[in-house]
């Protein structure tokens, strides 16, 4: 008897708790894969030119090569301090729209301006890059609503050449980094970016670059209506093709090797 009262009650949990288990949602629900294209110019310094400039079109979509929805327009002013220490100043403006409904114009514009310090180190075939951003952002939403916000980055980028000692013409490399993107207002690790990708330096002026990211957004928790909603991550994976042209000073020092760094 006891044996089938027993099992009656497994039964009518299992029956009870089934739909409840099959409805929950993930508090991190998975993301359809995107693809980030980026476009750059580069006039790097050199030992006779230590000033630089760089501009940059970049187009994201939600999906794998479709779905339309993002884009950044960027430039700046770098000078080399050192060989292995640069400074940028460099300016953008970023548009995010609704893939599902291009015509009703972007969601919000971001014009942004940030100063930035890059240094590099070399040993042996790894060559390692350190940068470092403060960001100034200015937001203005579809409903005319503005805000301002701050942020700092810090990037961790390391390149190895595959068939050479260092990155120059005729070069195949490896390439990954981590960014972390602090937020004075919280939540204070508001992003983590991810990449690992393959590259080709064709030339003195052409690289191209393929791999991929994966982004991680992060909120604060909070209470809302009375209920508490805890911390939740929104991470997404990316397509990433990078192409980028450098330009050369005419009458310049004997060209020396820089590393493919992409701009975002």
């Amino acid at each position: 008897m006891n044996k089938y009262v027993f099992r009656c009650l497994l039964a009518a949990f299992g029956a009870g708790g089934g739909p409840a288990a099959y409805a929950q949602t993930p508090a991190n629900p998975a993301q359809p894969w995107g693809s980030w294209f980026i476009a750059t110019v580069q006039l790097p310094g050199d030992a006779a030119h230590k000033w630089g400039s760089y501009a940059e079109v970049q187009a994201r979509t939600d999906a794998v090569f479709r779905h339309y929805f993002y884009n950044e327009l960027k430039a700046g002013l770098s000078y080399d301090v050192d060989p292995n220490f640069t400074v940028l100043l460099g300016t953008g403006r970023y548009t995010t729209s609704d893939y599902r409904d291009l015509g009703q114009g972007p969601l919000n514009v971001e014009k942004r301006l940030w100063e930035q310090v890059v240094l590099t180190q070399f040993s042996h075939r790894l060559k390692l890059e350190h940068r470092y951003r403060i960001e100034q952002r200015w937001l203005r939403f579809r409903d005319d609503s503005t805000a301002f916000r701050q942020r700092f980055r810090y990037r961790l980028n390391a390149f190895f050449p595959l068939n050479k000692p260092t990155i120059t013409a005729g070069t195949m490399f490896l390439s990954a980094y981590d960014e972390i993107f602090l937020n004075p207002n919280g939540p204070v690790f508001e992003r983590n970016r991810l990449y690992a990708g393959v590259g080709y330096q064709a030339n003195a002026h052409l690289i191209l670059q393929v791999g991929f990211v994966n982004q991680a957004n992060y909120n604060l928790p909070a209470y809302r209506a009375g209920q508490f909603v805890p911390q939740i991550t929104s991470a997404k994976n990316n397509v990433v093709v990078a192409l980028t042209y450098k330009l050369a000073y005419r009458a310049g020092a004997p060209a020396q090797e820089h590393l493919p760094s992409q701009q975002d």
